[in-house]
């Protein structure tokens, strides 16, 4: 059973949420409807959730008002957001689950079930992380979590050489030799890191720019990186890599 806490200044948001939570989603219990910091930092002493799905705006106060106050964050925080795209990236960078207004059932659903793996539990990391991402400048992320077996490891960005599509895994590549496989797709690593000097130069590989060595001109080419692995360039791919690379 997992066990929720809903904060939200808004009433009618907090009763269509319970609603969702026990209409579609199985194995949740409600433990308490709050509507300010302070009732929800009696809840949560009182109840100790296993998650709490947290409004970010309330009319006085924020969600981050309440996380700052808590002792020690010993339960999963779904955020629930109508946030800039660059604050929705600060969350992914920082592999904190959201769900956005008004909220999806499915969506609801995903973030549950990740909840109940306990896959990448700790959230103090995530959130500490988070709130550095969201101070960065243009609101450009410093470093990205990337899961691994036992937790994440934050890792700065201009660390990151390539990343390499592995059916439906990734690997990424950093500078220092060291290699993370991860169960997300290239796809979603492109996404977020295509603002920071990214590039998908082939189906199988997205590169840092700042880390090539050499571009060898062939029918799509390829380039050999800084820690001298060779990759291939599509042929679909070239001109666009080769205007931005030249940018």
């Amino acid at each position: 059973m997992i066990r929720c806490i809903l904060v939200d200044d808004e009433a009618k948001n907090l009763e269509n949420l319970k609603i969702l939570l026990q209409d579609f989603c199985q194995n949740v219990e409600v433990l308490a409807l709050c509507q300010t910091v302070d009732e929800a930092l009696v809840a949560i002493r009182s109840h100790r959730p296993d998650v709490v799905f947290l409004d970010i705006q309330m009319q006085r106060e924020t969600g981050f008002d309440l996380l700052t106050r808590v002792d020690h964050v010993d339960f999963d925080v779904i955020f629930i957001t109508a946030y800039s795209e660059y604050a929705i990236k600060a969350f992914r960078f920082s592999a904190i689950d959201y769900l956005l207004k008004p909220i999806d059932i499915e969506e609801l659903k995903r973030a549950l079930t990740k909840v109940e793996k306990k896959s990448n539990n700790d959230m103090a990391g995530r959130l500490e992380q988070l709130f550095q991402n969201l101070k960065s400048k243009n609101g450009n992320a410093h470093k990205i979590a990337i899961p691994i077996a036992d937790g994440l490891v934050f890792v700065n960005i201009e660390t990151i050489l390539y990343c390499e599509a592995s059916s439906n895994y990734t690997q990424i590549f950093l500078n220092d030799g060291k290699k993370y496989v991860v169960s997300r797709t290239l796809k979603e690593y492109e996404e977020l890191l295509s603002e920071h000097d990214f590039f998908r130069i082939h189906n199988s590989f997205v590169i840092n720019l700042n880390a090539i060595k050499k571009y060898v001109r062939g029918d799509g080419g390829y380039v050999v990186m800084n820690n001298d692995a060779t990759l291939d360039v599509s042929k679909r791919r070239k001109e666009a890599f080769l205007e931005r690379f030249g940018h």
